[in-house]
């Protein structure tokens, strides 16, 4: 048995001693996957730790004064003997905080922090979907951090949002070298993702476009739901089918066919499980039906659900390249504003986008083309 094993074989030995010297108490195991995980994908020895502890559970009664609590992330690969009525068979899930719960754990964090009257908790909540309690105390460290570099006496909106853009996009790399063609080539990918979320009902607001390499990526184009989201349309989920298609889609359209590159992978990744997930989890295929596919369909089935797949990856395709083509000049006017200002903000985007949708007409040519490059007018 290793260090851990002893350790904790020897304490769940002692517990009947412990709660009758000490009851009225609280027992709280944290992890505690790692010794009561299913008996079948353990040693002996490991299994020893398991058993005791199932043992000294059926010995507690309820007037005995003692609550045994555990916490665990992979509540899926317990051993059943564990969870059944009588031990742990009461299951409390807490699922990452709803916008309301962001804004009061950021309340809590910012309270003893001097900030900037531009500071809006409810938006930096908002624009947060996804965080739980460890990410929001990382977003404020880092906030207060970038902060303290600048010599600001106070926290300001702009280095919130910094410190939210990093955990989002990663860091950015300023100091990478990328040629003059990469980043045009990077620029109307980011600008087709753009374009095609912001003409496609149903898909989540732009929060931001960027050509500058964060983490892995060369550019990125971030959406933020309105709201927190219980549950996804169809229309929504072909939303984001199209604008995954839009980075491919924008560079076959500007560079050619045989100009297309590898930095579309991700995204038909990306889009290839979200049709897979609407065919086979989610029953949104008319040719299969309302029907939930197994893990391991049959070759028939499999071959079925990957025509569904290819049908909906080839649907978006052609809808995107439709769309895009209809608004040509826009993809070159947010394309020439990356290159110029590298970074652009949802009201920016806007901007630059509105006099180019159907029924506007821009008061002045937005976008003039000089010397083969385009500038704001």
């Amino acid at each position: 048995m290793n260090r851990l094993d002893i350790v904790l074989f020897l304490f769940i030995a002692q517990l009947r001693p412990f709660h009758v010297l000490q009851a009225p108490c609280i027992i709280f195991i944290d992890e505690i996957d790692a010794v009561g995980s299913t008996r079948k994908q353990w040693e002996g020895h490991t299994k020893k730790t398991l058993h005791q502890l199932l043992v000294e559970m059926d010995g507690f009664e309820q007037n005995e004064g003692i609550i045994l609590m555990a916490a665990t992330n992979l509540p899926d690969i317990l051993d059943p003997a564990l969870t059944r009525p009588g031990r742990f068979d009461r299951h409390i899930v807490v699922p990452n905080p709803d916008v309301k719960g962001r804004q009061e754990i950021l309340e809590l964090y910012l309270q003893d922090k001097p900030m900037a009257d531009d500071v809006d908790v409810k938006s930096i909540a908002r624009g947060t979907p996804g965080f739980n309690g460890a990410d929001l105390a990382n977003l404020v460290n880092i906030a207060a951090i970038k902060a303290a570099v600048e010599g600001a006496e106070k926290l300001s909106a702009a280095q919130l949002e910094f410190a939210k853009d990093r955990i989002i996009m990663g860091t950015e790399r300023k100091t990478m070298f990328i040629s003059e063609e990469s980043k045009k080539l990077t620029a109307y990918h980011e600008s087709g993702h753009a374009i095609v979320a912001f003409n496609t009902e149903g898909a989540h607001p732009i929060h931001k476009a960027t050509i500058m390499p964060r983490g892995s990526a060369l550019g990125m184009v971030t959406q933020l739901p309105s709201s927190d989201e219980t549950s996804v349309s169809k229309k929504q989920l072909l939303a984001r089918l199209d604008v995954c298609m839009g980075g491919r889609v924008a560079e076959e359209l500007v560079f050619g066919q045989d100009y297309i590159t590898t930095g579309a992978s991700s995204d038909l990744h990306t889009a290839t499980e979200l049709a897979q997930y609407m065919v086979s989890n989610c029953g949104m295929s008319e040719a299969i039906g309302p029907v939930h596919i197994k893990e391991r369909p049959s070759s028939e089935m499999q071959s079925r659900v990957d025509a569904e797949v290819v049908k909906l990856l080839r649907e978006a395709y052609d809808r995107v390249k439709a769309l895009l083509k209809k608004h040509e000049k826009a993809l070159h006017a947010l394309a020439h504003a990356l290159l110029e200002y590298e970074t652009l903000s949802a009201e920016e985007i806007k901007r630059i986008l509105l006099p180019y949708q159907e029924g506007r007409q821009p008061e002045q040519q937005e976008v003039e083309q000089e010397e083969g490059e385009f500038v704001m007018a």
